[in-house]
């Protein structure tokens, strides 16, 4: 099964906060994403189905009343314009699993955030997601990475640590919602050649497991 892995754009917004808010529902404020592709330093990537498409929800609204009342009386009132009854559709999005992100400064790429859709948890998709992150600050030219997890997130630990990510300290009452610690974690030297050849042995593993194959991203100018 293949995977594209690309670089976040205006349109992924809406399932952007979709999934943000099923993977962080307490935090509060939450984050302003708009504000982020916009952000020099912040760099987002997202992870496509291409065999699915995203149908945005259908407006919660009292069809009699109203806006969309109104729109809706509109629409039959002056149905002979588009005899088929079909109003036109905009352009199929892709349908985006999960997404993640990193902070560029003075060489470090530090990990904002890694989420993924509830029903894809537990696939493979959040390691895919780190292995992108990696490979991205390795062509923007980050030389260590550094993030926070939370001190009760036992499972993100063991992954981060899987990568070589190692506890340096911990952050007190670092989480706003609920104060929880924050354990802090780094990887030095990612281009080192040790590390190198263990993200190579990580990433085949991955594939050998999950069948996810995700491809390559895109050129920084195509950010946006």
């Amino acid at each position: 099964m293949a995977f594209k892995l690309r670089l976040m754009c205006q349109q992924d917004l809406p399932q952007v906060n979709e999934i943000d808010h099923e993977a962080f529902p307490t935090l509060w404020p939450p984050p302003n994403y708009q504000r982020e592709l916009k952000n020099g330093l912040a760099h987002y990537i997202v992870a496509c189905d291409d065999e699915q498409k995203y149908e945005p929800p259908a407006p919660k609204a009292d069809p009699t009343t109203g806006l969309w009342g109104l729109i809706a009386r509109l629409r039959l009132r002056f149905n002979h314009h588009n005899p088929s009854g079909n109003e036109p559709q905009p352009p199929a999005r892709e349908y985006i699993l999960g997404f993640a992100g990193i902070w560029l400064t003075a060489g470090e790429a530090h990990i904002t955030n890694i989420a993924v859709r509830e029903s894809y948890r537990r696939q493979g998709m959040g390691e895919l997601l780190l292995i992108a992150l990696i490979d991205l600050a390795l062509e923007l030219g980050a030389h260590l990475m550094t993030l926070e997890a939370r001190a009760s997130n036992t499972d993100a630990q063991s992954l981060y640590a899987k990568y070589g990510f190692i506890e340096v300290g911990l952050r007190r009452n670092y989480y706003t919602d609920n104060r929880e610690d924050g354990v802090l974690m780094t990887i030095e030297a990612i281009t080192s050649a040790p590390v190198q050849a263990d993200l190579r042995r990580l990433r085949q593993a991955h594939a050998r497991r999950w069948g996810k194959i995700a491809t390559a991203l895109p050129a920084r100018n195509s950010r946006r």
